[in-house]
């Protein structure tokens, strides 16, 4: 499962953008994004060090009272990644649980702030061993090796 940063990615997004309860990515808008901005409460949250390590502290401590399989956790600067296993429990339940928690141990460090996470995130189901290996590599390895996969193709095309 993953959930963004407060602000981290807007509807009108250069990126592209999903607009809520859709499915189809919808192209850059600037007057979309310039919309959502302005609409925001406060500025964009971003984790720091010390932020991703109290992020990833909770997680494993919930995990570990709540008896889930914690396979990967990994916060970035903008955004959480998890793999993990909890039976009997909806996904909806074990985001909105973690989040939480983790919003908890945040305002004790920044205690003006209102806002530390976008509305939802994404799950997706790992039916086999396979799917949730790959799940595992990617949150463990693939995130810091995408972004110097891409300075190394551009390096190499310049």
């Amino acid at each position: 499962m993953t959930w963004r940063a407060y602000g981290s990615w807007l509807p009108g997004d250069e990126r592209g953008w999903k607009k809520k309860g859709e499915c189809e990515w919808q192209s850059p808008d600037l007057l979309f994004q310039e919309m959502a901005e302005s609409a925001m409460s406060e500025s964009a949250f971003r984790l720091d060090r010390k932020d991703r390590s109290i992020v990833e502290a909770t997680v494993q401590r919930h995990c570990s009272i709540r008896h889930w399989d914690l396979h990967a956790v990994d916060a970035r600067t903008n955004h959480v990644h998890i793999v993990l296993t909890a039976p009997s429990y909806k996904p909806e339940t074990v985001r909105n649980q973690l989040k939480a928690w983790c919003t908890r141990k945040l305002k004790a460090i920044h205690p003006t702030r209102k806002n530390f996470w976008a509305e939802g995130g994404s799950r997706r189901w790992l039916n086999t061993r396979e799917d949730l290996d790959k799940a595992i590599k990617y949150v463990n390895d693939a995130q810091d090796r995408k972004g110097k996969e891409e300075i190394q193709t551009r390096r190499a095309s310049e």
